[in-house]
């Protein structure tokens, strides 16, 4: 047939050491991240931030209404207060302050987060949130 090709002669070897697209057997299964059933760390979650006036965030967020995605943390500096607080990158933000952010305007939650003192955040990770899709939409380095 014309335009297939053949893929039987690109599986691996089953060992799950390193090979591509490799299943990992069966044994070897309860140590595989790929094969870990615990699920809470997808489950929402809250984070509290303080932020002094003039003091910086310590995190980037991504995506918003025009890219139909939502707003999700691109970016977390190490030690910074976000980062103690267990925010990470590939968090999806759910709301802040009791704003609904699943469906909100990028420069709109720029504006909240950048003017609260205090950010209550609920937040679920998502890493599939890491895809290129959003390294093609609107992004914000938040002070």
């Amino acid at each position: 047939m014309a335009g297939l090709r053949d893929t039987s002669a690109v599986r691996g070897s089953g060992d799950g050491a390193g090979t591509e697209g490799a299943a990992a057997p069966p044994p070897q299964r309860v140590y595989h991240p790929d094969y870990n059933n615990e699920l809470t760390q997808f489950l929402p979650r809250t984070i509290v931030l303080k932020k002094p006036p003039g003091a910086q965030l310590g995190f980037n967020i991504r995506g918003g209404k025009a890219s139909q995605l939502g707003i999700f943390i691109s970016k977390v500096i190490p030690d910074s207060d976000a980062h103690r607080a267990g925010l990470q990158e590939g968090d999806q933000v759910l709301s802040v302050n009791d704003v609904d952010f699943q469906d909100i305007e990028h420069s709109k939650a720029v504006e909240i987060l950048k003017t609260a003192r205090e950010i209550t955040m609920r937040v679920r990770y998502f890493p599939y949130s890491k895809c290129p899709v959003l390294e093609c939409s609107l992004g914000s380095k938040l002070p």
